[in-house]
């Protein structure tokens, strides 16, 4: 038997107004499912942004700076 078998037959044993508490759940189990889907879309996206704009950097020099490129010195 399935789980969804399973949770039917649960279900169906149940008074209505349990029901109805199920089903919100479900709802936000559905809607916290499609937050976290976005969420890693966004990372995703966030992390192939960052790989573009950084490719070819990995070739250059690293600047030598000194004290005296700095503007202003705190002591």
């Amino acid at each position: 038997m399935s789980v969804t078998e399973e949770i039917y037959q649960h279900l169906q044993k149940l008074p209505q107004r349990h029901q109805v508490e199920v089903l919100d759940f479900v709802e936000y189990l559905e809607s916290k499912a499609k937050r976290e889907i976005i969420i890693q879309d966004d990372l995703t996206w966030s992390d192939i942004s960052l790989s573009l704009a950084m490719r070819g950097m990995e070739d250059e020099d690293a600047p030598n700076y000194t004290t005296v490129d700095l503007k202003e010195v705190f002591s």
